[in-house]
């Protein structure tokens, strides 16, 4: 269940990642050397399963394929190293509802779906925040790239969307 400042997004009719990856909010990594078969699911849907061998490795970049993937949309080349969704869609200047952000995150980068913003910051809907999927936010001034996923036609309700 989204958190209620965020609750709008369940009446959003698209962008089509954006619905994807509402569906898996909160899906969550196993403690220790167990893995979630749900996460682990994904690396076999995308074909990565042979380098993505257990939950502890960082999946944000798995996250964005599996959302990718279901919305009909190319997945980038090595999906699992955040960085390479620079790749992604088109680059813009204004981060609006359903874009693709990336920020960089100790020993490496980090991916996800942009949802909402404040002065200061992008809150962001992507995996492995916190060990699970979920909505955090994530300064503004630090992030490296936005993307638009290519729309035939973009929908109508990829907006800029400002929460408290």
């Amino acid at each position: 269940m989204l958190p209620q400042k965020f609750e709008f997004l369940t009446r959003e009719q698209s962008p089509k990642m954006l619905l994807e990856a509402i569906k898996l909010y909160g899906v969550a990594e196993m403690p220790g050397e167990s893995s979630n078969g749900l996460i682990m699911s994904w690396a076999d849907e995308i074909g990565v399963r042979k380098s993505y061998i257990n939950d502890s490795i960082p999946w944000c970049g798995l996250f964005m394929a599996i959302v990718a993937k279901r919305a009909g949309k190319t997945i980038v080349e090595n999906p699992l190293w955040a960085l390479n969704w620079k790749n992604f869609g088109t680059p813009v200047k204004t981060a609006m509802l359903g874009d693709v952000l990336i920020f960089p995150r100790n020993g490496g980068n980090h991916v996800g779906i942009y949802v909402a913003e404040n002065k200061t910051h992008y809150y962001v809907l992507g995996g492995n925040q916190g060990n699970k999927v979920c909505i955090m936010p994530f300064e503004k001034k630090n992030c490296k790239a936005i993307r638009r996923p290519i729309y035939k036609v973009q929908p109508t309700n990829v907006r800029i969307v400002n929460v408290l």
